[in-house]
């Protein structure tokens, strides 16, 4: 049964309210993402995506600059930060207010992102594991802060899915860290299951069942299976194919409480949450 809970966030001191599913558009600033067509080095190819992304009803916008794909070469954090600072700038020029989420798990590089650059909101797919100085950093900023849930490296995640209940151990490892953070006076904590993160083709899809179950943390949820191999394996297909895929996990997603799309689509997500919401907005 779908059900959306509004949310706010602490953008520069400015409340955002949320009273419906948001959509994060994803812009990788590498040059390896697993998603070829999502790569945007250089600052005309940023701007276009954020052109086309802004026309399609975006609500915020995360930039990566460091692949998380397994086999992925490991960037220099000067290189890290340069790659930053070209897709901030260029998403500044074309649209200053849209909040910008970073993709980053070095404290270092959030903490200059946010504070140098004017980046709002910190994306951590380690959840705080691979830099014991982000929980700190997160803290002293105080922006909002995507806590993902990952075992390990990019590198060796595939080899760490051993689980008792995969959807109760990452409940609990979330929790663990949600309760952490909150007593430290983080205020804005989403949660993200880390689909594709150290679980299995079938734990990725158990999560996705069972996502509702993530309403007990009381944070909002976002839910990132854009293109990933989850989908496209299940249809025998590529990256480049899986859209049609995508947006079916997504309307699960949303059905079960995801307050956050993050996705390489932004047209095709934005059309699913006005349908779904439409459909349910009177329950």
């Amino acid at each position: 049964m779908y059900h959306f809970t509004p949310f706010s966030l602490n953008i520069k001191r400015h409340l955002l309210w949320c009273d419906r599913p948001q959509v994060m558009g994803i812009i990788n600033v590498t040059p390896d993402s697993f998603f070829s067509s999502s790569r945007t080095e250089q600052e005309s190819a940023i701007k276009s995506r954020v052109e086309e992304m802004i026309a399609s009803g975006v609500d915020m916008i995360d930039i990566g600059a460091y692949s998380s794909r397994p086999g992925a070469e490991e960037v220099p954090v000067d290189e890290e930060l340069s790659r930053l600072q070209r897709g901030i700038a260029a998403v500044r020029k074309i649209a200053p207010e849209i909040p910008i989420s970073i993709d980053t798990f070095r404290a270092e590089v959030a903490e200059k992102a946010i504070v140098d650059m004017g980046a709002d909101i910190i994306n951590d797919i380690s959840g705080g594991t691979l830099d014991p100085a982000m929980e700190e950093t997160a803290v002293k900023l105080n922006v909002p802060y995507i806590l993902m849930h990952m075992r390990g490296t990019p590198s060796s995640m595939s080899s760490m899915t051993e689980y008792n209940d995969v959807t109760a151990d990452v409940l609990a490892d979330l929790g663990e860290k949600i309760n952490r953070l909150a007593l430290a006076g983080l205020n804005d904590i989403i949660v993200d299951p880390g689909f594709g993160f150290a679980k299995t083709f079938e734990q990725n899809y158990e999560l996705l069942r069972n996502l509702n179950l993530f309403q007990i943390l009381e944070r909002p949820l976002l839910v990132g299976v854009s293109r990933k191999s989850m989908i496209y394996r299940a249809l025998d297909t590529t990256p480049q194919n899986a859209l049609t895929g995508t947006i079916a996990a997504n309307t699960i997603a949303l059905c079960n409480g995801a307050s956050i799309l993050r996705v390489h689509d932004v047209k095709e997500a934005v059309e699913t949450v006005k349908i779904v919401t439409m459909t349910y907005h009177d329950l």
